[in-house]
């Protein structure tokens, strides 16, 4: 079950890097990050169990905090025109 996940997990890091490096346009390439980041966060929280150490779980917890306010800056960043 772990196999899969991780599978489906790799899957869709490679097509939101696809997208992230060929996206039409800047906003479809922020959206990529965005979803790399929301997928390499549990991936980070998975690490934390499977090695039972608590410092990654406070990584990830800061990880996601900076990626959200990334993409709140590059929202506003589109929204006032490129």
């Amino acid at each position: 079950m772990l196999n899969a996940a991780l599978v489906f997990a790799g899957a869709g890091l490679v097509l939101a890097t696809w997208r992230m490096l060929k996206g039409p346009d800047a906003p479809n390439r922020a959206v990529a990050l965005d979803v790399l980041t929301l997928i390499a966060m549990p991936l980070m929280i998975g690490a934390a169990v499977y090695s039972g150490r608590e410092i990654y779980l406070d990584v990830a917890l800061v990880y996601a905090v900076l990626a959200f306010l990334g993409v709140v800056a590059l929202a506003r960043y589109y929204d006032r025109g490129i």
